[in-house]
């Protein structure tokens, strides 16, 4: 397995990390590069920071794909064709309408939920929703968007575990009893609940009001009928995580709490007899050549502002020029002990280290210069340069 495989072979790719260690962009290479290579691919943002957007320089991205003009990521015509690239940012409302749509009997039903004033308030906000509609998003793409890659880009680490546990909890919802009392029609209901459900809606009336008890009963009231749709689908995403074609790319920077939640996401992917493909490590200092030692350094700073001719003002620029040497030697150094044997650890069959880069990740040639890194990655074990 190398990460050409995962651009080439792949269907989806789902890429994770925690905050700031440049997911989105890695995301955004993978499928720039199966464009390239002759693949109809379409990358997808959980996030809400738009930095997808800013990164394929593209001014409007929502929860419709949106393709970008080839002219744009191929200029001088040299890639594959077929290819194609397309962007979508998930809209966690519109997302949860559709699916209200698609699984309501009628339109009487599909208006009967869309107009509930509890489920305007939590459609877009209750916790786990958004979760749950980005992997109703990955379903929908992969069953009906005909694209040959799918790059699913996740919200930091963490919340990346609800990702891949929203269709399980969405299952246990619709198993709990209180839920499953609330969907039960009205004359069965008050048999079947009697005076002890009834005595506890209005004790959580007391508390929220009637109007807002009336309001979340109707709506799971509305959703009669619409729940086994839900159990299928969740059931059908949980498939498709599993399958062979579906593959995890962990990604993380150098620093110490990054690498750590590395290792916890592993382990719970493990957990789920899921497992990393590959592990990028981004942002990496380079050595600046291979015999460098940050003590020699420092001694050599301290030799030239010792010297007892010459310039002083040049003398000392030189000395600050091989202490901020030495700085970065020992960083460079430092990181490489933080990730030594990570892969392993973690079980990646290969490693990817992209360097820090001089410039910020805003436009295609700057993807260009983190997939000469991305896609010639080293065996996991190996040390990144």
């Amino acid at each position: 397995m190398t990460i050409d495989d995962l651009v080439t072979q792949h269907h989806v790719v789902v890429c994770c990390g925690t905050g700031g260690v440049g997911k989105t962009t890695a995301s955004a290479v993978l499928a720039l590069e199966a464009a390239r290579r002759g693949r109809n691919a379409i990358v997808v943002t959980i996030d809400p920071a738009k930095r997808l957007a800013d990164t394929l320089g593209i001014d409007v991205i929502g929860d419709s794909a949106h393709e970008i003009d080839r002219e744009r990521w191929d200029p001088a015509g040299a890639a594959r064709t077929g290819g194609r690239l397309s962007a979508l940012m998930l809209d966690t409302r519109s997302t949860f309408d559709a699916l209200v749509r698609r699984y309501s009997a009628t339109d009487e039903q599909t208006e009967r939920i869309l107009d509930n004033r509890f489920y305007r308030n939590i459609a877009g906000s209750l916790s786990g929703t958004q979760e749950y509609m980005a992997m109703e998003k990955l379903h929908e793409l992969h069953e009906e968007g005909g694209y040959d890659l799918i790059v699913v880009d996740t919200p930091p680490t963490r919340h990346a575990l609800d990702f891949l546990d929203a269709p399980a909890r969405l299952t246990r919802l619709l198993d709990n009893r209180i839920f499953r009392f609330l969907m039960v029609p009205t004359r069965t209901y008050l048999r079947v609940a009697g005076v002890a459900v009834q005595a506890f809606l209005r004790t959580i009336s007391k508390v929220v009001g009637t109007a807002v008890i009336d309001d979340i009963v109707a709506f799971f009231r509305a959703f009669e009928g619409m729940e086994q749709g839900f159990r299928e689908r969740a059931s059908s995403v949980t498939a498709l995580l599993a399958e062979p074609s579906t593959a995890f790319v962990l990604v993380t920077s150098p620093r110490r709490d990054a690498v750590q939640e590395a290792v916890f996401f592993a382990e719970r992917l493990e957990e789920s007899d899921m497992s990393v493909a590959a592990l990028v490590v981004n942002r990496l200092h380079p050595h600046f050549g291979p015999d460098r030692d940050e003590a020699a350094l420092r001694a050599q700073a301290d030799e030239v502002r010792q010297r007892p001719v010459g310039d002083r003002g040049a003398a000392a620029r030189l000395a600050l020029r091989y202490d901020n040497l030495a700085d970065y030697t020992e960083l460079a150094h430092r990181e490489r002990a933080q990730l030594a044997g990570v892969g392993d650890r973690i079980g990646a069959g290969v490693v990817a280290y992209v360097p820090s880069l001089a410039h910020d990740v805003v436009d295609f040639a700057a993807l260009d210069a983190v997939a000469l890194h991305l896609l010639e990655p080293r065996q996991s074990g190996q040390g990144g340069e």
